[in-house]
């Protein structure tokens, strides 16, 4: 399949949404134009490809084998397209305040350590940074830069994927010690959680205690990540932790991580009205290089 008619970011942004919302109309949203527009957007595409791109039914829309080939390409473009937005700042002073929205876990234990770097190296620049359980609004500027679990369900977002990360169950020395030996994963209905709230999940990748099985329940349950981790390092039980928020806690023992464990994935969203903004380009940089240089943060046990 030729891309030589595909190749800018206007093209493939209907594309990726299409793929993504799984409708015109969901997909109108998300681009911020009429679902007639994407409809048009997909045709030109598909012809100027040559290539079927979707499947419709009454479900929705669904990629074919090509448009399945297309995709990795498009992702890649996107990655790409953001990525160079962030990394043209880089070199020169910049100034101005930035707000990150993240999640409380990357906001509070990965950024908020670093983040001195930078303003240090440009005394103009403020950093704010909302480390909440919530979804932040790019389109209503409720933040300039926003790092996620998925990817965005917003109007006109460029998108990079930061970084895969694991999780892995873990309990505090002294409850492990103390509690039902654990030697297998039908051991852990056993025990008690420590988790979110369910009700009150922000992203639906927090639901972790299904993969335990059946018998898994949490008797504390919290909205904040980091409420979790210090009850389990008190020795509420145990609880599904990132890997990178477990390292910083060297009280929290891995639990059959050889056996279980879950992956899941950070998205760097950026609105396109703020791509050519310098300062915000600067921290967007200066996050992905974070990430890249800490890759082996993300992936183990403890």
């Amino acid at each position: 399949m030729t891309l030589k008619k595909t190749r800018n970011w206007d093209d493939l942004r209907f594309f990726l949404a299409v793929a993504r919302t799984g409708t015109l109309t969901a997909a109108a949203a998300q681009t911020g134009t009429e679902h007639t527009t994407v409809a048009r957007r997909i045709l030109a595409l598909e012809e100027g490809l040559d290539r079927r791109l979707f499947h419709k039914s009454n479900l929705g829309y669904a990629l074919t084998e090509a448009g399945e080939a297309l995709l990795g390409t498009a992702e890649a473009m996107e990655s790409a397209f953001v990525s160079g937005s962030a990394a043209g700042g880089t070199g020169r002073s910049v100034a101005g305040t930035v707000r990150i929205g993240a999640p409380d876990g990357f906001g509070s234990v990965f950024l908020a350590p670093r983040m001195h770097r930078l303003t240090e190296a440009h005394p103009g620049l403020e950093i704010e940074i909302m480390a909440t359980a919530r979804i932040f609004s790019l389109s209503k500027r409720e933040a300039d830069i926003v790092v996620s679990l998925s990817a965005p369900q917003q109007a006109r977002v460029v998108t990079r994927r930061l970084t895969d990360y694991r999780l892995f169950v873990y309990g505090s020395k002294a409850y492990l010690d103390a509690a039902e030996p654990i030697r297998t994963a039908a051991d852990l209905g056993r025990h008690p959680f420590v988790s979110y709230i369910e009700d009150m999940l922000f992203a639906r990748e927090l639901n972790y205690l299904n993969v335990i099985g059946p018998g898994a329940s949490a008797r504390l349950r919290s909205t904040n990540l980091l409420a979790q981790v210090h009850a389990t390092l008190a020795g509420a039980g145990l609880c599904i932790v990132p890997a990178f928020i477990a390292a910083a806690h060297p009280g929290l023992v891995p639990v059959l991580p050889d056996a279980l464990s879950l992956t899941r994935a950070f998205h760097m969203h950026i609105h396109e009205d703020h791509r050519k903004a310098a300062h915000i380009r600067e921290v967007a940089a200066f996050i992905v290089g974070a990430v890249e240089a800490a890759q082996a943060l993300f992936s183990r046990a403890g």
